[in-house]
């Protein structure tokens, strides 16, 4: 938050009707009560914030879902493939190595953690199935997309009734890569080639959330579009990795995209 700014006392997070009539939610950093570089709505358990603060701003997430603060589930996001079906719920911060979820159960959560990289949610048409992805570039390229939407059917939705939205990230515009990280994306996926353009000498402005869409429609998922929000640009809403990093370092909170079904038994 900026001087002289009034934080909102509530969450109010970003939505899309294309992910009705499931539960969810892309939240920014308005809402919460945490203070200084995790000002306000930090929901980062790895991030170094007060831990009392903490699980404010997660009761206040989970609140807008309508389930209980300690249903609101989160794994180690570690930039890999792997996804959890969650059958059973398990304790706030002891979510396994994985960077994404899928589940049939009413009465739980699924957030994933971000602060410039990709959250996807997933939801089948009826609502009563759904999945949370983070996607940076070297998830996706690790193929978590594609994963999320295999462990969606092996749960019985056909790929052509699922549907995704990629939420607020880094825009092209705002993220510069290296030849570095051009060369590892398309030498791996050279149809991701189109999602660069030539920026300064040696460097490319790269698309994540157009790459993100075209993946998991080359995949077959019935819809999916990005809500097209930029992290890095809007410091008042978003936690920004790569802002951070250009203002020197140091903390930083992080914002959380969330999903439930569209059934509630509370």
């Amino acid at each position: 938050m900026t001087s002289g700014q009034t934080a909102p006392t509530r969450p109010s997070p970003l939505t899309s009707p294309l992910l009705a009539p499931a539960r969810h939610g892309f939240f920014t950093r308005e809402g919460g009560v945490s203070t200084g570089p995790y000002a306000s709505l930090n929901c980062s358990t790895r991030a170094g914030d007060d831990p009392a603060n903490l699980a404010e701003n997660r009761r206040r997430v989970a609140e807008c879902l309508n389930v209980a603060p300690e249903k609101l589930l989160g794994v180690t996001q570690i930039h890999c493939p792997r996804v959890i079906t969650v059958e059973t719920p398990w304790a706030p911060g002891e979510g396994e190595q994985a960077d994404a979820m899928v589940t049939r159960l009413p009465d739980v959560a699924l957030g994933v953690i971000t602060a410039d990289c990709a959250p996807v949610l997933f939801t089948s048409k009826d609502g009563q199935t759904v999945g949370a992805a983070h996607a940076g570039w070297r998830g996706a390229l690790a193929g978590v997309l594609e994963a999320t939407l295999e462990a969606m059917q092996a749960l019985g939705v056909k790929p052509t009734d699922i549907r995704a939205v990629v939420g607020p990230c880094i825009a092209q515009e705002s993220y510069e890569t290296g030849e570095d990280m051009h060369a590892a994306i398309t030498s791996a996926d050279p149809q991701a080639a189109r999602f660069f353009t030539p920026g300064k000498p040696g460097h490319y402005q790269f698309d994540l959330a157009g790459w993100c869409v075209f993946r998991l429609e080359r995949a077959g998922i019935g819809q999916v579009a990005a809500l097209g929000v930029d992290t890095l640009a809007d410091e008042k809403r978003f936690f920004s990795h790569r802002r951070r990093t250009l203002a020197g370092g140091g903390p930083i909170g992080h914002q959380i995209s969330v999903i439930a079904t569209g059934v509630q038994t509370r």
